[in-house]
């Protein structure tokens, strides 16, 4: 390189790195605006990610959980429902590492819940399971995750029994593993099941969000118990005067309770206009109960 020619790379550099810096901050602007969406939808295709990965498709793989993780974070946080994204990640996941057991466990419960809470779509964590219990057939855990999206999202009892039963067969399955596939065979959605499931996820789960979740499904379900048995007190005073309670406190003054009883928040129930028994408006549960849906 001649003088002249090494003199005038060097008034280019300055040039480049300007060039360089307005380019960045375009970019910090645009992800400021689409967040991590952005360069989530450049690849979808799973088997062509793996074969450019060569031996890092499980590095890949863990790279994509994570984006996983903080594609759903982000949008939990802000409150979005739109998680169009979530499955042509997960899948992504998957497909780079068959062995990944939470892109699974975690993944179909994500995709599964109800929104605001979840993507809603129960059919796609039934898909990312089955593929789970393809690759690894030795994880029963995985028919447990797959019993649970038939049981509380699907509603449909008989594939969620057969669920629990294939596997119980595994022998390192837990015996209750069986007892469940038993019990909703023979009484489809109780209560008694609902606690038992939401109690495993709540006792085994690592995770927060998830273990928080869980909490909460287990007292609606004690509230919607006490409101059972309030208003089964209630029927009995219709018939001993004639007419619906319209205050908890007449059924103390009866005899019926020896006093106001509270939801597992700490508020005490209060009662419709029906006579039925209801969550106290300043309850922090009557929100989550709108939250969770009916059946769940």
């Amino acid at each position: 390189m001649t003088f002249k020619g090494y003199i005038a790379l060097l008034a280019l550099v300055p040039l480049g790195f300007a060039g360089v810096w307005d380019l960045q901050k375009r970019i910090d602007a645009s992800q400021s605006r689409a967040q991590v969406e952005d360069d989530q939808v450049i690849l979808r295709s799973g088997k062509l990610v793996k074969a450019m990965s060569l031996e890092y498709a499980p590095l890949m793989a863990d790279i994509y959980w994570t984006r996983v993780v903080q594609y759903f974070g982000n949008k939990h946080a802000g409150k979005q429902v739109d998680l169009r994204l979530l499955w042509p990640l997960l899948d992504l996941t998957t497909v780079l590492d068959q062995h990944l057991m939470p892109a699974y466990h975690f993944g179909s419960t994500f995709l599964s819940d109800a929104p605001p809470r979840g993507a809603g779509r129960p059919d796609l964590a039934v898909q990312l399971i089955e593929r789970g219990i393809q690759a690894n057939p030795e994880q029963w855990r995985l028919y447990y995750d797959l019993g649970f999206v038939y049981y509380f999202d699907m509603k449909d009892y008989p594939k969620a029994s057969n669920a629990f039963y294939e596997g119980s067969k595994n022998p390192n399955a837990l015996i209750w593993m069986k007892v469940m596939a038993a019990k909703i065979a023979a009484e489809g959605n109780s209560t008694e099941t609902s606690v038992f499931l939401w109690r495993d996820v709540y006792n085994t789960t690592k995770d927060p969000e998830i273990k928080e979740n869980a909490l909460t499904h287990l007292q609606l379900l004690r509230s919607e118990e006490d409101c059972k048995q309030l208003d089964a007190l209630g029927d009995q005073y219709e018939k001993q005067f004639g007419r619906r309670p319209k205050r908890i406190s007449d059924l103390v003054q009866a005899g019926m309770l020896r006093g106001a009883p509270v939801d597992p928040a700490g508020y005490p129930y209060t009662l419709s206009e029906e006579g039925k028994a209801q969550l106290n408006l300043d309850s922090p549960l009557l929100e989550k109960q709108v939250m969770a849906g009916p059946g769940k």
